[in-house]
């Protein structure tokens, strides 16, 4: 399976070796989210929780098909990234006085903290940072995006912008090309990152071009995220419930089950960043994004406005390809 996905022949051994070592661990233990967790708990206490590991340890629940611990494993490392590259972030464009000011007494989350413990080491700081430099400043930091985000993740997007004939074509085929993702992992079987794909599912997104493709108005493109856990989404009639299943943030989700009222409501910007930076590449400018709906908010779903050139809109798309 690893040289399957290419995995270079150096790191296939000591892949293999972790994987052995978690059967071990599983040898008393029945193979579920709990057992996951509790493996994660021992590499965070060595300091052996780093990106490469986990990534392995989900190959592995892939390879055996314990899709139970392949989520729980997911969500211990679904942004991950985002307490080191906000710290980065507010060191480079505060200073490092102000940064450690803003992080006294908490500190950077260690790489595969739990969900139900990230809430308390972000929106503190969250707090600190938007007092000190206010609400818009702060939501032009988040919405840079916190997510490792390299623009070759966006080769297809460039194709489909450079094959289509203007900017609505485009969000048409991008719509489409989701559509046929979430139908692919349907037919194999597998998980959409950490959601299961039905009929119902496919059936939601289909319905509304703003998920997974965008709906332009002027110069302005709407975009709506697909929720977390559609499938659990569409069945829920709990209003708290149906947010958290909306939910793909791993830093607010279990705080939005909980009814946490101290989250700071603007962190939603980074995913707005998230859902601009297709858009950035392939026009080759930075963009503005607005929020317009969020869990955080109280809202259903997570909606956005990404604000386009005003040269881009219908029929002018050319000129700003050519950028």
């Amino acid at each position: 399976m690893l040289q399957g996905r290419q995995v270079p022949a150096e790191r296939i051994e000591p892949a293999i070796t972790l994987a052995e070592r978690f059967e071990t661990f599983l040898r008393d233990r029945a193979p579920t989210a709990e057992a996951a967790l509790a493996f994660s708990s021992v590499l965070t206490a060595e300091g052996h929780n780093t990106s490469e590991n986990y990534i392995t340890l989900i190959r592995y629940c892939r390879f055996i098909g314990n899709n139970e611990m392949l989520v729980a494993l997911w969500e211990l490392i679904d942004g991950g990234e985002v307490g080191d590259n906000l710290y980065r972030l507010v060191g480079e464009q505060l200073g490092d006085e102000v940064r450690d000011e803003i992080y006294a007494g908490i500190g950077v989350a260690p790489y595969g903290l739990p969900s139900t413990e990230k809430p308390a080491t972000l929106h503190p700081v969250l707090k600190r940072l938007q007092g000190r430099i206010g609400e818009q400043a702060c939501r032009d930091l988040l919405s840079a995006s916190l997510r490792d985000l390299p623009d070759k993740y966006y080769r297809g997007e460039k194709r489909r912008y450079r094959e289509a004939h203007d900017i609505d074509e485009y969000l048409k085929k991008r719509h489409r090309a989701f559509v046929r993702w979430l139908k692919q992992c349907q037919r194999q079987g597998q998980l959409f990152f950490t959601q299961e794909i039905t009929d119902e599912v496919v059936a939601f997104v289909q319905s509304d071009q703003e998920i997974g493709g965008g709906r332009r108005e002027g110069n302005i493109v709407y975009e709506t995220n697909i929720p977390y856990m559609t499938k659990q989404y569409l069945q829920e009639t709990d209003p708290t419930m149906k947010r958290y299943y909306a939910c793909h943030c791993p830093w607010a989700r279990e705080a939005v089950r909980r009814g946490d009222t101290g989250l700071v409501v603007d962190f939603c910007y980074c995913s707005g960043g998230y859902h601009k930076k297709p858009f950035e590449v392939v026009l080759g400018q930075p963009l503005k994004v607005q929020v317009l709906e969020s869990v955080l908010r109280g809202d259903s779903r997570c909606r956005f406005a990404i604000y386009l050139p005003e040269e881009n809109e219908a029929g002018c798309g050319r000129s700003v390809r050519a950028v």
